[in-house]
């Protein structure tokens, strides 16, 4: 049985004082050696942590006993002991940064329904019609997705405002958000409601649930998470064999290698294969623009 163990869970609940609860939450981190990165605002909590199998149970068993804590989707995965260099705490004016403005809300209060699942796995084989929009970053979905999903083309989370135009056609269609854990799609379908889309649905738990239950159904090639792991291949230990979906940046052939965008200004993730990276000695970009710029300096 692995040792180590990786942790990813969000809560939306109102927390009054994000301050003391950031300060808490290091106590008990640091009292049973988790690393990772926790978020605290005043409406909810998002986390990411690494340890010992036995302390990432006694922190479950804490945060349970926790008032407005109850009932959160805990994700546990194997995880390599190196996943997370230290243990950041802070507090932010969100779990997930949207930078809404004006067009801001509480996700306490709006949301989409949950579907679960055992739900969205019978929706697939029934050929229900409904339309699966992805909410993670460009850079995440290029390695691994659900088939025929939409693809929301964000740099990251604060390109939510456009998804409202790019999918303006289904407001009156059945739409699910999917995320990697669940945050996300969380606050992307409370989004969609607000401007008027009739029935949203968001994937309880995230697309990293959904693989565990249906490893390789519905899915083409492997799930990025933030951490060293990079990608999770759920058909590990199974019959199935994942389809490779990523391409090569520079010479488009198959691969699911990650590296940085080579302008330090920069740093996008991009999939570059190790050929190209030995052909140009590391120095890949993650577009014409960014090689130009560099070549500039």
């Amino acid at each position: 049985m692995n040792k180590h163990k990786n942790l990813l869970f969000y809560k939306y609940t109102k927390i009054e004082e994000p301050e003391r609860v950031k300060y808490e939450q290091m106590g008990i981190c640091n009292a049973l050696e988790l690393k990772g990165r926790i978020i605290v605002a005043k409406e909810g909590i998002n986390a990411t942590l690494e340890g010992r199998r036995h302390n990432i149970n006694r922190y479950i068993e804490y945060l349970n006993s926790l008032k407005g804590f109850q009932n959160i989707d805990f994700k546990v995965s194997d995880s390599t002991g190196d996943a997370y260099p230290r243990l950041s705490v802070k507090v932010r004016n969100e779990i997930v940064s949207a930078h809404l403005g004006d067009e801001d809300f509480d996700p306490n209060e709006i949301s989409g329904k949950y579907i679960y699942a055992e739900e969205l796995n019978e929706w697939f084989k029934s050929g229900k019609e409904f339309y699966l929009v992805d909410m993670r970053n460009d850079y995440e979905q290029v390695s691994g997705q659900f088939k025929n999903s939409i693809n929301s083309e964000f740099n990251n989370f604060r390109d939510l405002p456009t998804i409202k135009e790019k999918i303006g056609h289904l407001k009156d269609k059945t739409v699910v958000t999917v995320c990697t854990g669940g945050v996300r799609c969380e606050k992307a379908s409370g989004y969609l409601v607000k401007c008027g889309f009739k029935d949203v649905y968001q994937l309880y738990g995230g697309i990293q649930t959904y693989m565990e239950k249906f490893p390789g159904e519905d899915w083409l090639g492997k799930l990025y998470v933030f951490d060293k792991r990079i990608l999770i291949d759920f058909t590990k230990g199974t019959d199935k064999k994942h389809p490779v979906i990523g391409k090569c940046t520079i010479c488009e052939n198959p691969t699911e290698n990650y590296i940085d965008c080579a302008r330090p200004e920069c740093h996008s993730h991009q999939l570059v294969c190790k050929e190209c990276i030995e052909k140009f000695n590391g120095n890949t970009f993650c577009s014409q623009k960014c090689a130009e710029l560099y070549v500039e300096k």
